[in-house]
């Protein structure tokens, strides 16, 4: 339902300014049970290149890509909060092959 990009620093990922000041991709979505979901690609010192795959009106699929990162760097997702979590910090998630979450009816 909606996409941006922000053009921006190339900071270390994991630095807590990154996710405000780097060059970063926004994506929302809604779900099919009726939640919006948020997805922002963040890129880091190396991966200064980030690619769209889609555009607002597309149909987002479990498992399908709508973009990568270059080099790898970081994704941040924003979930609602009844989420349930199947993940736990520290983790490395594949995309398209692990459950991070399920969302409740």
């Amino acid at each position: 339902i909606y996409k941006k990009y922000h053009p921006g620093k190339y900071l270390v990922a994991w630095h807590e300014k990154s996710s405000t000041l780097n060059e970063r991709t926004t994506v929302a979505i809604d779900s099919l049970t009726n939640h919006k979901v948020v997805f922002r690609q963040i890129a880091g010192y190396v991966a200064r290149r980030i690619v769209f795959k889609c555009n607002e009106g597309d149909d987002a699929k479990a498992g399908h890509e709508f973009g990568f990162i270059k080099f790898g760097s970081r994704m941040d997702i924003f979930l609602p909060l009844d989420t349930e979590i199947n993940c736990k910090i520290g983790d490395k998630t594949k995309g398209g092959i692990d459950i991070i979450a399920k969302m409740i009816e």
